[in-house]
């Protein structure tokens, strides 16, 4: 009897579980399913689901950018969402897309424009500095973020016109904010350890005052030098007044 023909090899079948075309068969021998990694096509998607996410965020930050400034000249009455949508050659229905509605948007900027601040303070780690020097760091960029942030003087003033109602709204940004006192007491404690700053100062009040400070520098810009004829917006006169407020919260902290 003549020996049986051997059955060619059938090739083996693709997974129904893979979607990518070219997907290599062998990838899903014994059942595995099959892993994205293996999929050439799926790799190939996956640079441009990241392009679109990077792209989508980059669209929310321009909005943001802008809305800050309308916020800051106009306050939340006059700022309008048209004028905002014009100036980034978007529409109306993507702003509220991405924020719901207008004052949502405030909110986010108000959230933004502190989250900045915050952020700058804990990138700048004082822990590693003699107390004397971390205080004088902290209040230069303090002074310095006023200065180069000057809408972030107005929104605040903006919202001390509406009486505060809208910040409180943001979702943990208080506990954001308690970030610059836990900065400071620390700052203090050490202090007073090294034998350097008075014990007992509360850091909410050395804030009070370093905030103060730094803020009237921007917020009565105009009216300083309409009343008194000096620009506290030139550099020579901006760096005057850091150096001072400066020297007055170290005087003010030192043994």
């Amino acid at each position: 009897m003549a020996p049986a023909t051997p059955r060619s090899a059938s090739p083996p079948k693709r997974d129904s579980r893979c979607k990518a075309l070219d997907c290599a068969p062998q990838s899903h021998e014994n059942g595995a399913t099959p892993a994205v990694e293996q999929c050439p096509l799926a790799r190939a998607r996956k640079p441009r689901v990241r392009d679109r996410h990077s792209e989508a965020e980059q669209a929310r930050l321009n909005i943001l950018d802008i809305a800050a400034q309308e916020f800051a000249d106009k306050g939340l009455a006059g700022a309008r969402v048209d004028e905002i949508a014009d100036k980034i050659n978007s529409s109306k229905r993507m702003i509220y897309y991405y924020f719901g509605g207008k004052e949502e948007l405030y909110r986010a900027v108000l959230e933004a424009a502190y989250a900045k601040i915050r952020t700058r303070e804990a990138a700048a780690n004082y822990e590693a500095m003699r107390s004397d020097e971390a205080l004088k760091q902290y209040v230069g960029h303090t002074f310095d973020y006023h200065a180069e942030h000057p809408e972030f003087v107005r929104l605040v003033m903006n919202e001390n016109i509406h009486y505060g109602a809208h910040i409180g709204a943001v979702p943990g940004l208080k506990e954001r904010n308690y970030s610059v006192i836990a900065t400071l007491q620390a700052i203090l404690a050490k202090g007073a350890k090294e034998g350097r700053f008075r014990a007992g100062l509360d850091p909410v009040e050395l804030h009070m005052l370093v905030s103060s400070l730094c803020f009237y520098n921007v917020s009565n810009r105009y009216t300083f030098a309409a009343n008194f004829g000096v620009d506290m917006g030139s550099p020579k006169v901006a760096r005057r007044r850091r150096e001072l407020i400066i020297d007055a919260i170290l005087r003010f902290c030192l043994k």
